[in-house]
């Protein structure tokens, strides 16, 4: 089969962006790594596993890697029972 680097995947990645005029920041092999890290998470993987994927040192890497915010924070917050 074929087989694709890193940089010709991200090329064709701007290629769908400029053809179907996404309105998109950066868009890339990262960016869809980034992605599927932030997806799990929400969907509840384990920290340390996470970590682990990434080859973090610690979760507060990890957490800003992902771009854990304030909103996600505050979800926590309304949906719990107390």
């Amino acid at each position: 089969g074929t087989v694709f680097t890193i940089q010709r995947i991200n090329v064709i990645l701007k290629e769908v962006k400029k053809r179907y005029k996404l309105r998109l920041g950066n868009f890339s092999c990262h960016s869809l790594r980034k992605t599927f890290g932030y997806q799990a998470w929400k969907e509840g993987a384990e920290p340390a596993l996470l970590m682990s994927v990434f080859n973090h040192s610690s979760y507060e890497i990890t957490k800003k890697y992902l771009c854990i915010d304030q909103d996600d924070k505050d979800a926590l917050f309304l949906q719990m029972s107390l």
